[in-house]
């Protein structure tokens, strides 16, 4: 039925019950025998009535609500309509008779016109209902959380055309005061730990989590019950559109992986971070990688006099740079297209730019390739590396940042051993430089370019097989900002020489995150989608580590950020073994390998 079409029949039902409702007050005033100057009198305030709180009702937008999605205010709405339009009609009707209507009639009309006009709309939300409980519902969904959000969601959906053929069971809320209670007319089921039972139970098919305000803990907690059911699970992403009254079913997203990591958001020190960033020229190499575009959005926002984007991709540079132009228009940016193994154009950019701050960022970081390629490896995490912290310090940088991996202790990769020797050259020349010169290590980030969580989606919507390499694998994971804000805020508490090891939680088994996605996919792993394991690749480790055994751990202001001691290394003899070093560049595999050997102590070369 058209909105247009109901509305007249609702205006059409209101006008008789005004009718009736008057009618039936003088009866029962006159013991239904009235007399001839009352029912003259009647009939024009029937008259008057009809016209006054038809316009009251349309005020207060009578006619243009959903009444099956009926609410307390809207009964509320209806209240005031009906007093203030017959308060008008009365006193018009008494100035226009000479006489008043008895005040008996008046207030016996407004309680009828209340219990039949409510009434009629009551009735028109169960009809509704009804139909739609006959309806054919395809789709059992669950909101877990029966708080206002829950209560808000719970409307949406039953509203939303998003969700048609959809049914909402009930609530799933820990609160013991709210069990066997309702919520807009649905029940609370139970709590966290009747999840499985439930959705087994109704056959549920969609879960949705609306606890936007609760502690990461206990979200991740429920997430982790809600993947063993078969549902599909989607989360309400943040406080912020709660409260803003942003919310709406198209904010409903569906539960990432990165959900379960179960950490609390990281709270930096902005005025720290200010000190040493806002104001002054800031350059990221990489800028067009995953951690390096993500560095540079959150740089931009604490209004660097200019940020540099520095990257060998020019597609990737343009598309971080018209990011940021449209997201931070005052900010002056200078993209620069270079390849960090350039000596003389990384000369020139500093020559030109004199940055004041550097992220180092760029760097090959893909460990079986590197294995293949391991000349291009040293190539660019090391020699790179070097050309950026000399140019650093032969143009006075006050600060350098260099982003470094979990893969450099103990490594068993060219990855690794790179960045290594790029640690240990930082570390060396911090100590004749008037430059601070910094590493920040950390684990594997989810959602990075080459990383193992966007080729298992892919793998998953390919209908798998999934690939795991080994079923005992475990790797530190933290998210793309998450890093991101620690290695800003890591910058800050820079005295020079330092390695900082960000704080990466508890480590996560490969095979756990495999079918945590695929349950999250809605999918049961290894019915819907297979598991295969293929077998440990070249220069990787079962378990990662975050410090060698010479390096000790001293906290910092930051509850996430330890900074490793730092380790003697003579600057001269590190620059003669370099020197060697590159003299083996293009040889065969073994050859470079060897060489990364006789400067790294602690790699061990497996292959």
């Amino acid at each position: 039925m058209s909105n247009r079409r109901r509305m007249y029949i609702i205006l059409v039902v209101d006008v008789v019950i005004i009718w009736a409702a008057i009618a039936i007050s003088y009866m029962f005033r006159f013991n239904g025998s009235i007399p001839p100057y009352y029912e003259q009198q009647m009939y024009g305030f029937a008259l008057i009535t009809t016209a006054i709180c038809g316009l009251s009702l349309a005020f207060f937008r009578m006619y243009r609500r959903m009444w099956q999605y009926a609410s307390i205010g809207e009964i509320i709405e209806l209240i005031k309509a009906v007093i203030i339009g017959m308060t008008a009609s009365f006193l018009v009707t008494s100035i226009a008779f000479g006489k008043e209507v008895p005040l008996s009639i008046a207030t016996r009309t407004v309680e009828l016109m209340l219990l039949f006009m409510g009434g009629s709309r009551f009735l028109w939300r169960l009809i509704r209902v009804n139909r739609t409980a006959k309806m054919e519902l395809t789709h059992h969904i669950l909101v877990v959380g029966a708080g206002d959000c829950g209560a808000l969601i719970a409307k949406e959906i039953m509203s939303s055309k998003m969700f048609a053929g959809s049914r909402l069971i009930g609530f799933i809320d820990d609160d013991p005061h709210k069990q066997s209670m309702r919520v807009v007319g649905y029940p609370v089921l139970g709590n966290r730990y009747d999840i499985i039972e439930i959705v087994h139970k109704y056959q549920v098919h969609d879960i949705v989590i609306a606890m936007p305000s609760s502690k990461r803990s206990d979200i991740t907690d429920i997430i982790n019950i809600c993947t063993m059911t078969k549902a599909k699970v989607k989360i309400i992403p943040a406080i912020n559109d709660f409260i803003t009254g942003r919310l709406a079913v198209k904010t409903l997203r569906n539960v990432d992986v990165e959900d379960l990591l179960g950490r609390e958001p990281v709270q930096i020190d902005l005025q720290g971070v200010m000190d040493y960033v806002t104001d002054k020229v800031v350059l990221v190499t990489g800028a067009g990688g995953s951690i390096g575009s993500e560095l540079s959005r959150q740089i931009a926002a604490f209004k660097p006099r200019k940020l540099l984007l520095l990257g060998h991709g020019e597609n990737s540079i343009y598309t971080i740079e018209m990011e940021l132009r449209a997201k931070f228009p005052d900010v002056k940016l200078e993209t620069v297209i270079a390849d960090i193994q350039d000596r003389p154009r990384m000369e020139s950019v500093f020559r030109s730019f004199k940055p004041q701050v550097i992220f180092h960022a760029a760097a090959h970081k893909h460990v079986p390739l590197m294995e293949r390629n391991p000349s291009e490896a040293v190539k660019n995490n090391v020699f790179g590396t070097k050309n950026v912290a000399d140019c650093a310090d032969k143009y006075g940088a006050e600060r350098f940042v260099m982003i470094s991996s979990d893969k450099a202790v103990n490594p068993t990769s060219v990855m690794g051993a790179t960045k290594r020797i790029a640690e240990m050259y930082i570390q060396s020349l911090n100590t004749s430089s008037r430059t601070q010169f910094v590493a920040v290590r950390f684990g594997n980030v989810l959602g990075s370019r080459g990383s193992v969580i966007p080729r298992f989606k892919e793998q998953i919507a390919a209908g798998g097989p999934v690939t795991v390499t080994h079923p005992d694998m475990v790797r530190y994971f933290m998210t793309i900002p998450e890093a991101v804000q620690l290695v800003i805020q890591a910058g800050a508490f820079a005295k020079g020489g330092e390695i900082f090891i960000l704080d990466m939680g508890k480590p996560v088994r490969i095979l756990d995150l495999a079918k945590d996605l695929i349950r999250l996919s809605g999918l049961e792993p290894d019915v819907d989608i297979k598991i295969e394991f293929t077998g440990m690749r070249e220069g990787e480790k079962l378990f990662e580590e975050l410090l060698t055994e010479a390096e000790a751990t001293t906290a910092t202001q930051h509850e996430r950020i330890y900074v490793g001691q730092p380790l003697e290394i003579s600057q001269s003899e590190l620059e003669l073994q370099m020197r060697r070093f590159e003299k083996v560049l293009g040889e065969d595999r073994n050859t470079v390998k060897a060489a990364i050997e006789a400067i790294v102590p602690f790699y061990s070369n497996v292959s």
